[in-house]
């Protein structure tokens, strides 16, 4: 096998830092961004060496040219089949390597430049299709309270529509982030880009999480394990298996509530949330930052809210683990994607 060059060298060790040090310690601490910028790269590599036929020893800056990415761009859209939204996020997710590497890599910053000038494909914004107050309500009728499951899900479901908090937020949250017996009970939930932001429980939630704590957890909880645990292992329930419990009920629900979306998933709990928010006269500021967003425009953006709203609402603002990763670029796999350190693409 050919010898690897130290530039080929030099990138592979920046891809593998990038994805197990710097994304974890300064970019995000969200599983989905980081498995989002590791599938771009994962991706991304599978096209040099599948279409390119680039091998560690033929790795350099060059690989990462305007054309190259403009032709990865086309490739996901026909051959892998991605949606034009997704190529903006794989678009994104590179740029941020670049970034990356040129902040320690001066010679390699021309690459960001001229990456910066690819246009994003173009896209047309999905409405997100919420629920009715009356399907909420029969969906969180749907649980079975005689069962264990069922007393868990309902203080799952309740939580989530009653802070509109995203999924991962909801899973992430640990017992040490609830003030149940405040004043004003509370959960604090830790949002994108590490950033806290206090939601307040109604009684119903804080008297399902008391019930759901008693059963589920010791009569003095860890503050540091996680609220919604999964029975192996004690991390995190996967929102995989949350979103098949939801649309489990969903169907249950659609006896009772006709207008009950057969394929609900998580996010349309939290749309909902927000637009019965606005329904009830709540300021589209308040909403905002109830939602975590960071500009005003995603919120109007997000819930569909009329012009006659629009102007209403703007009159109103008068980890340790990566250390003990393998140096995988010193490697003998002949593989461009072990020699950088990410996973084999899926053909």
């Amino acid at each position: 096998m050919k010898k690897s060059t130290n530039e080929a060298i030099m990138i592979a060790r920046h891809i593998n830092a990038f994805l197990n040090q710097y994304v974890l310690s300064q970019k995000t601490r969200s599983d989905n961004t980081l498995k989002s910028y590791s599938i771009a790269l994962t991706l991304y590599l599978g096209f040099l060496e599948t279409e390119k036929g680039v091998t560690p020893a033929k790795l350099r800056g060059d690989c990462f040219s305007v054309q190259y990415i403009e032709e990865w761009l086309v490739w996901l859209k026909e051959k892998r089949a991605c949606s034009s939204e997704t190529c903006n996020v794989r678009l994104a997710s590179l740029r941020a390597f670049l970034k990356y590497l040129g902040k320690y890599e001066v010679s390699m910053l021309y690459l960001l430049n001229a990456a910066s000038q690819i246009e994003r494909r173009k896209t047309f914004r999905k409405k997100v299709k919420g629920m009715s107050k009356s399907a909420v309500t029969a969906l969180l009728e749907a649980p079975d309270l005689s069962t264990k499951t069922g007393r868990r899900d309902i203080a799952l479901l309740v939580l989530m529509y009653g802070t509109a908090a995203r999924m991962d937020e909801v899973l992430s949250l640990k017992v040490g982030n609830l003030q149940l017996d405040a004043a004003k009970p509370c959960a604090n939930i830790i949002g994108k880009g590490g950033k806290i932001r206090t939601l307040y429980l109604l009684p119903r939630a804080v008297a399902h999480t008391r019930t759901y704590l008693r059963e589920f957890h010791e009569d003095t909880p860890d503050p540091e394990s996680y609220l919604f645990f999964s029975r192996s292992g004690g991390g995190k329930m996967t929102q995989p298996a949350i979103n098949k419990r939801i649309k489990k009920y969903a169907v249950i629900a659609s006896d009772k509530c006709p207008d009950m979306p057969l394929n609900l998933h998580a996010h349309q709990i939290r749309h909902a949330k927000a637009t019965h928010w606005l329904d009830d006269g709540m300021n589209i500021v308040q909403i905002s930052f109830l939602l975590g967003h960071e500009q005003l425009e995603t919120t109007m953006k997000y819930i569909d809210i009329t012009i006659e709203q629009e102007a209403k609402a703007l009159a109103t603002l008068e980890d340790e683990n990566s250390r003990s990763m393998p140096k995988k670029w010193k490697a003998n796999d002949s593989s461009l994607a072990n020699f950088c350190g990410v996973k084999q693409m899926k053909l």
